[in-house]
């Protein structure tokens, strides 16, 4: 997996522009106003999940990866990490020894091995 800096609003503005959409495109399409997606491409403003799966629809783009550079974990995620207090001490363990790139994508790999998820394999 290579790493990559770039913000939410980074990459919904390289997707829409790498489809040739305009700002005004994308927001008739979805339903939204344009100076809420310009917010979210200029990282002023963080979307909800359900825009993040609209817009990660739309443009083609992992809702997962739109969802972490979001800082959202998702509404089942929060309630498994407080049925399951382990799950939060292994991210913060993560965070703090800050693990690297190839580390959490070997237990992206396990975990999905492990509850037979069918995602497909992160590059």
């Amino acid at each position: 997996m290579e790493h990559d800096n770039r913000t939410i609003g980074d990459v919904i503005h390289d997707a829409r522009a790498r489809l040739n959409l305009s700002l005004r495109d994308v927001t008739k399409k979805l339903d939204i106003t344009p100076s809420y997606l310009s917010d979210i491409e200029n990282n002023r403003r963080v979307p909800s999940e359900e825009k993040l799966s609209k817009l990660a629809n739309f443009l083609h783009l992992d809702y997962d990866d739109l969802m972490a550079r979001a800082g959202r974990f998702g509404e089942d995620a929060v309630r498994y990490m407080m049925r399951t207090p382990a799950a939060g001490v292994l991210l913060r363990r993560l965070a703090e020894g800050k693990a690297s790139d190839k580390t959490v994508e070997k237990l992206l790999n396990l975990a999905d091995r492990e509850i037979g998820a069918k995602k497909e394999p992160l590059k």
